[in-house]
């Protein structure tokens, strides 16, 4: 006696999820590719982390620059370089940002470890089979085996793909405004320095400091407001640094964990019973 079509088309549905879950687990795993792309992000957020705490120690320099004297025994202090303390506060936390986004790959790298075991393949397949012969047989499967599979499969494939998708956005739309920012970034402490180079440092006597301060305070100034002048293209470097980094390590990964959690739970959800 033929079997019924719906009762056909169910089981040629369960044996594709078979052939799926194995293809994915043993002939063709993604993880070598999820994990040189992950790597791909880390070096990325290491180096911007790098060039961050660079131009943070740069800035911090220019932001100490104090000049000291006592002409007739009267001290006298100036700081120009304090005008630069809210740019450091946001270079600090702009290395701050970095840093979580460099633990964060770190933690996908993990999880790609533990998904791509050998153990955690073979614990699916089984999860899968028992589900696949509970409802060959019975039609449907308890709850309970169905929230076990979708979480294997989450575990096992879901890091993986959203990597993979991860580096795919970022390679098409992302990569060019990196670069540009990034190379923003990584010239700044140059043109830091050379502002700052020419400050007076008190190595003279107190009357040939006051002859040659004199004449430079303007353009002591003026170096400083130069510098503040170039912080308003550097904060918008930094901030677009930060939003490619905040989207590629926490809203993109939480999109695609969302999808593939309700994939999972579309492709072994029961029939429909009338």
């Amino acid at each position: 006696m033929p079997l019924p079509k719906p009762l056909l088309l169910q089981r040629a549905y369960l044996l594709l999820i078979a052939v799926l879950v194995f293809v994915g687990c043993w002939v063709a795993p993604i993880d070598a590719p999820a994990r040189a792309q992950v790597n791909d992000g880390l070096k990325r957020a290491l180096t911007t982390f790098a060039a961050a705490r660079a131009l943070g120690a740069v800035v911090s320099v220019a932001q100490g620059t104090q000049v000291d004297a006592t002409p007739g025994g009267v001290g006298v202090s100036f700081a120009p370089g304090q005008a630069l303390k809210p740019l450091n506060e946001l270079i600090e936390q702009f290395a701050a940002v970095m840093l979580a986004a460099s633990v964060s790959f770190g933690i996908q790298l993990v999880l790609l470890s533990i998904g791509a075991h050998h153990l955690m393949s073979y614990l699916v397949c089984a999860v899968a089979l028992a589900w696949i012969v509970w409802r060959w047989r019975r039609g449907s499967s308890p709850r309970w085996l169905q929230s076990a599979l979708i979480g294997l499969l989450l575990v096992r494939f879901a890091v993986p793909l959203a990597a993979v998708a991860n580096e795919g956005l970022y390679r098409v739309f992302m990569a060019n405004d990196y670069q540009a920012a990034l190379s923003g970034i990584e010239k700044s402490p140059t043109a830091v320095v050379d502002a700052t180079q020419e400050a007076p440092v008190a190595q003279e006597g107190w009357r040939d400091r006051i002859e040659r301060w004199l004449p430079k305070l303007p353009n002591l100034k003026a170096t400083y407001d130069q510098i503040l002048k170039s912080a308003s293209d550097w904060a918008e470097r930094i901030v677009k640094l930060i939003a490619l980094f905040v989207l590629q390590t926490i809203v993109l990964p939480l999109v695609f964990l969302f999808a593939a959690w309700r994939l999972a739970r579309a492709a072994i959800r029961e029939p429909v019973r009338k």
